[in-house]
């Protein structure tokens, strides 16, 4: 049985930053251990009706859970994301995906040297676009320079590839993405959460991972063992819990579930 530990905050340690290195090098063995369960003082309350369930269960008590949210246009996004991704120690600063610049919130917008909003679930996997929905859901979207974004474009999430310029480690091929190792779990989760959000029963796509690239318009993003892996090597940083937060509490008013029980993913998938 998995040891349980009560998690509040904590940073991304040093070993398993190391150790998401090196399962980089070596892909595609596939051999980060599973997330250790954890318990949250929502479990009694929020997440009520999903402990101790797995599977297709526990899936949809979550889809259930999750979908009770508050939606905020596209163009809101912009001030959410100065709110969400503020840089710890600049708050005149956001936090870049992909890349992990901190770049003034003032230049957001289209130009190089900017950031703008990157739909880390490709709206054209599903083709929902900006509209409000998926479309506009904080949990996935996240600032990120200009020309790293174009680079991701739509590409689905895999190993491998050459060096993205100004990208912080993060690599490109003709077919994947491969963020930083420190975004390499945030990623994860936040695909995660929206192939749960998303099934289909709300005029919008059921979007869910796969084991291919090259999806296209399809709801699909690929791939999925991939993201599971990243979710094990790259536990939820104190970045991304205060990021959960700072949604729950001031915009959508619901949760990503795997930031607060990354084991669900194993749970689940």
């Amino acid at each position: 049985m998995l040891a349980t530990h009560i998690r509040h905050r904590h940073w991304k340690s040093v070993a398993l930053t190391t150790a998401a290195v090196l399962v980089g090098l070596t892909a595609p063995a596939l051999t980060a251990s599973p997330a250790a369960a954890t318990t949250t003082e929502y479990d009694d309350t929020y997440y009520a009706d999903a402990i101790g369930k797995t599977g297709t269960a526990l899936k949809d008590s979550l889809h259930t859970i999750i979908s009770d949210q508050t939606k905020i246009s596209y163009s809101a996004v912009w001030n959410a994301l100065k709110a969400t991704d503020q840089d710890p120690n600049n708050s005149s600063n956001v936090i870049l995906l992909y890349s992990g610049v901190s770049r003034s919130k003032s230049l957001n917008g289209g130009s190089t040297g900017n950031w703008n909003r990157e739909h880390t679930w490709a709206k054209s996997h599903g083709d929902f676009g900006e509209a409000i929905g998926p479309g506009t859901d904080l949990h996935h979207l996240r600032p990120a320079d200009v020309q790293v974004n174009s680079i991701r474009g739509n590409l689905d999430f895999d190993n491998g590839g050459s060096a993205v310029t100004n990208g912080g480690g993060s690599l490109v091929d003709s077919d994947s993405f491969e963020p930083r190792d420190a975004d390499k779990g945030d990623v994860a989760r936040m695909i995660l959460y929206m192939a749960v959000r998303y099934e289909g029963d709300d005029s919008w796509p059921d979007l869910e991972p796969n084991e291919k690239v090259n999806n296209g318009s399809n709801p699909y993003i690929g791939k999925l063992s991939v993201l599971k892996q990243w979710n094990d090597e790259d536990p939820p940083s104190s970045f991304e819990e205060r990021r959960n937060e700072v949604i729950y509490d001031t915009y959508q008013h619901n949760r990503n579930p795997f930031i607060d029980h990354p084991e669900w993913v194993e749970a689940i998938w």
